[in-house]
């Protein structure tokens, strides 16, 4: 959220609610001990955390890709099979682009409404929304292979923004891309969420890119995963490439650094 932005409610209400949920695979292996979570309508919160602590598995239970061992988890105070009746929709965005390489951008953007019926009038005015939102109106007609890296990432972007969520999961979906084009993609990522008033739930290795994009970093801990720590990250907005040479931005890397630092070197947990 914003706080200097009186158009976002000063108290929003929940948008997820993660109550006591935990995975442990068939195996044995227990990916998450029990974590407990709330995370309002229009915040921006990143799961940061070593290797195997469960940031993916998290979010595809937020997602409903993955069920819980135990536990629950709600969206908009309902369960996550039922978030068409609170009315709101959800995206996911993957770590690769997993584009159709025979396909038009237009084609790759339009399909989930394809998949729910869509009138091709509707869905065609609602990818080129899409797409100009992500800065490739040009590129409809193009096909993956004639696009760079970020700009694959940038219609797999445009193919999560489709549907017009609400709720917006994203898997580190910049880590395979260089230094530049991740950070313009961080900003361009932003200035979206701001101007759609979405709940985003990011994941990332990367201290900077959570310190830049969040209103609030979950620090994650491993063997086996959990919720260690939370950090609000109380910034001004819009924020800009000043803010990342900032004193500001510096002491909260270094409070997320040593907090990496711990959570990566934490004993085990037996449950």
């Amino acid at each position: 959220m914003s706080p200097s932005d009186p158009a976002w409610s000063a108290d929003p209400p929940a948008a997820i609610d993660i109550l006591s949920a935990e995975k442990t695979y068939p195996d044995g292996t227990q990916a998450l001990l029990p974590v407990d979570l709330q995370i309002r309508e229009g915040e921006f919160v990143t799961l940061l955390g070593p290797s195997g602590c469960g940031k993916s598995t998290l979010l595809k239970m937020v997602a409903g890709l993955l069920e819980p061992s135990d536990g629950r988890l709600l969206l908009w105070r309902k369960p996550v099979a039922d978030l068409a009746r609170a009315g709101k929709r959800m995206s996911f965005v993957f770590q690769s682009p997993t584009l159709m390489p025979w396909a038009s951008v237009q084609a790759n953007v339009r399909l989930p409404l394809d998949l729910a019926g869509v009138p091709r009038s509707t869905a065609d005015a609602q990818v080129a929304e899409a797409l100009a939102l992500v800065g490739l109106s040009g590129f409809a007609r193009a096909l993956p292979r004639a696009l760079s890296g970020g700009m694959q990432m940038r219609v797999s972007i445009a193919r999560g923004l489709v549907t017009q969520p609400d709720l917006l999961l994203m898997d580190e979906p910049f880590g395979a891309l260089d230094e530049i084009t991740r950070h313009k993609l961080d900003a361009d990522l932003l200035a979206l969420w701001h101007a759609k008033k979405l709940t985003v739930v990011f994941v990332t290795h990367s201290i900077h890119e959570a310190v830049f994009l969040s209103t609030r970093v979950v620090m994650m801990a491993a063997r086996p995963g959990r919720v260690v720590e939370q950090f609000t990250i109380d910034a001004p907005w819009p924020r800009t490439a000043d803010f990342m040479v900032s004193p500001e931005f510096t002491r909260y890397a270094r409070r997320l650094h040593e907090s990496l630092q711990l959570a990566s070197h934490t004993e085990e947990v037996t449950p």
